[in-house]
């Protein structure tokens, strides 16, 4: 299990795309259309957005979307909408444009051009789709109904895993040693869950209640779609739900996942055998075709013991149904139409979306998630250019620079520490726009015709590569993010920050702007990012990636307070009606994002005063307030009751009205840049600061 903290969630085309893949998709089959409206490039500073009847020092998330947020109302097919989403909108019509030369244009196409083309446009072929039905599941589904054994049971699941099947009530591949971060061990997780938290299946509040009926009568109607009759489904979603209850009964939840020491539990190959002999991994390691290796990390240890027990109380016949709804739940977007329909309907249910996703838009998703390395060297051709990394990297040194002041200038940390958070510093490398050496996906067999086989193909390539790793040196080169991604993410392991091609285009970035709005856009990405290697638990790692207490006492003491603040300041605010963010959840996340901020107006003071003209008052706002606004209008959002309470209980990010108040309060700066007095709702009574 990697630790790798993102600026925010994955973004899909909405949280109900999030559901609708199984492992995270949502799709359906409206008309096929191949035209798309032309997306207008989102703007980096936008006056039209500022809401000027509001004042900056009681709300200045409003002020400064208010009109945005009043003139973008929700799409239908989605469950929030934003800055972020305006941004992916916008590179998923260069995506469209350049698979639909690809799979129309039958000669002279490259290999790269012929293979997302074909699965993209067998994706777009919907008729065939719609023929084929449930065809598609017949070999994996004849597969389930053969077991006769708790050994088959562990036999199968390993198999499917390895044909790209995402089945199982466990997670296995590579993953850094996380004392010797340089080499890749054989890593297991927990897993299994079919709602997106284990507090949905263990609280009893009317929500919790309602999501439960929902979802079971969810599978119902799905394994009628696989030719159930009506009792026999009835009885296999009680079988699965049965099941699902108990493994999240074991589940740790999510605060504690988030601790580096829950997830620390390497253990000879014997060990785990003796601590839930019933999950057979021999077997299964054998099935799933593993490498050879005597040690593993075991993530965490306790739910394993507890679920050895399961194997054995449940029986082979709800075994099956398990392992039949996994199939048939991750395949659904991807068969025929009422299969698409019914799983959209579950997740509007979850994420408030009120129609799907226009079928290109689902197809140029599948495209990027299945073969991102090869749709993305067309992307990168057509919006990043050498003069765009270089100006990247510019920004990235001038932000490595203000932290490493900011931790010299720390008052609370004594010599010793600081000279150790320098040294790691030092040693973060940084990834931007696309990678040096792309992926090939030559083994990958895209079939026209044959979507689910193909996507099968490409899922089962990414399976064998990681379990290829297991025993190797750690290959810092490789990306966790397609180039068109809108989002970047620090890796602990790797102790590197990574910033895909997509995020760097406005509002983020922008090469027509002025560096005020730069920094307080994709400034304070790379702030945030940097920031992430010394949260409540990228502190924890040192500068080669490895698990180990470089702080003195005193030093993590005064850390742990600091961060306790900032933990109970965002517990405060509401999500949406009576749900409270979860501090503990968020506070990697919203320390990033404080310390994101105060460094990139450090790097934009440092610009200023080698550069007069950068310190001009512009547009009738300061440097200081355009950056600041810069900053608060890429946060600019609306979003569904369903996904606010959702997105509360599994996400570690804030929304953005709180990414924005709750950090901006905190801020002297702020304060000091729209004349803010003590009292005044934008001025925190108790401003928390870690770095």
């Amino acid at each position: 299990m990697l630790f790798v903290k993102r600026l925010l969630p994955v973004l899909l085309l909405s949280a109900v795309a999030a559901m609708a893949q199984g492992v995270s998709a949502d799709f359906s089959a409206p008309a096929a259309d191949t035209d798309s409206k032309p997306v207008v490039r989102p703007k980096s500073f936008d006056q039209t957005a500022i809401d000027k009847t509001v004042n900056p020092c009681e709300d200045f998330y409003q002020y400064a979307c208010g009109n945005w947020r009043k003139n973008n109302p929700i799409p239908g097919d989605q469950s929030r909408w934003g800055r972020f989403n305006e941004l992916a909108e916008y590179n998923r019509q260069i995506l469209h444009d350049i698979l639909e030369k690809d799979s129309h244009m039958k000669a002279k196409r490259t290999p790269v051009e012929q293979k997302v083309g074909d699965l993209y446009g067998s994706c777009m072929d919907e008729a065939t789709v719609n023929a084929k039905g449930a065809a598609p599941l017949k070999p994996y589904l004849a597969r389930i109904a053969a077991i006769t054994s708790k050994d088959q049971v562990i036999d199968t699941i390993g198999y499917l895993q390895s044909q790209g099947v995402g089945v199982g009530f466990f997670q296995f591949g590579a993953a850094p040693d996380l004392h010797n971060a340089s080499q890749l061990i054989a890593n297991v997780a927990q897993a299994g869950l079919g709602l997106p938290d284990r507090d949905y299946y263990l609280l009893d509040d009317a929500k919790s209640k309602e999501t439960r009926q929902k979802y079971q009568e969810h599978m119902v109607r799905m394994f009628v779609l696989v030719g159930d009759d009506q009792a026999t489904a009835e009885k296999e979603a009680a079988a699965v739900m049965s099941i699902e209850s108990r493994l999240a009964k074991a589940t740790t939840e999510r605060v504690k996942m988030r601790d580096p020491k829950t997830r620390d539990h390497k253990m000879k190959l014997a060990e785990l055998e003796a601590l839930a002999p019933n999950f057979k991994f021999d077997r299964f390691f054998v099935a799933i075709g593993s490498p050879a290796f005597t040690e593993i990390n075991v993530v965490p240890p306790d739910f394993f013991k507890q679920v050895n027990g399961v194997i054995d109380a449940v029986s082979v016949d709800d075994w099956k149904s398990y392992l039949r709804w996994q199939t048939t739940r991750g395949a659904a977007p991807w068969l025929s139409d009422p299969f698409v329909q019914e799983n959209f309907q579950f997740a509007k249910f979850l994420s408030g979306a009120k129609e799907l996703p226009a079928r290109w838009k689902r197809c140029v998703q599948l495209t990027d998630q299945s073969l991102g390395e090869a749709l993305g060297q067309e992307y990168v051709r057509k919006t990043f250019g050498a003069n765009d990394k270089q100006r990247m990297l510019k920004m990235v040194q001038a932000l490595e620079s203000s932290l490493g002041q900011d931790i010299q200038d720390i008052p609370w940390m004594t010599p010793e520490t600081k000279k150790m958070a320098a040294a790691k510093l030092a040693a973060i490398a940084n990834k931007i726009g696309y990678p040096d050496n792309w992926r090939d996906y030559s083994t990958v067999v895209v079939k026209p015709g044959d979507l689910l086989g193909s996507i099968r193909s490409a899922s089962a390539f990414e399976r064998h590569r990681n379990l290829n790793k297991i025993g190797k040196p750690l290959d810092k080169s490789e990306w966790g993010m397609t180039p068109p991604t809108v989002n970047a993410y620090y890796n602990a392991a790797e102790n590197n920050i990574n910033f895909p091609a997509g995020i760097l285009q406005p509002p983020f970035f922008d090469k027509t702007e002025d560096e005020a709005v730069n920094f307080g856009g994709i400034g304070v990405v790379i702030g945030h990012e940097l920031t992430h290697g010394f949260d409540d638990q990228g502190s924890k790692f040192d500068g080669s990636g490895n698990l180990t207490n470089w702080w003195t006492d005193a030093d993590r003491k005064e850390f742990d307070k600091r961060a306790t603040c900032v933990a109970d300041e965002y517990s405060g605010f509401v999500a949406v009606d009576d749900v409270h963010l979860n501090g503990r959840l968020t506070l990697g996340e919203n320390t990033a994002d404080n310390g994101g901020l105060h460094i990139s107006l450090m790097a934009l003071h440092q610009a200023m005063a080698s550069d007069p003209s950068i310190g001009k008052t512009k547009e009738g706002f300061t440097p200081e307030q355009r950056f600041f606004l810069g900053f608060a209008q890429v946060w600019c959002q609306n979003a569904t009751p369903e996904s606010s309470r959702l997105l509360a209980k599994t996400d570690p990010h804030s929304p953005g009205e709180y990414r924005t108040n709750g950090t901006l309060q905190n801020s002297e700066d702020f304060a000091k840049a729209f004349g803010c007095k003590a009292g005044q709702k934008m001025v925190s009574a108790n401003a928390c600061h870690v770095w």
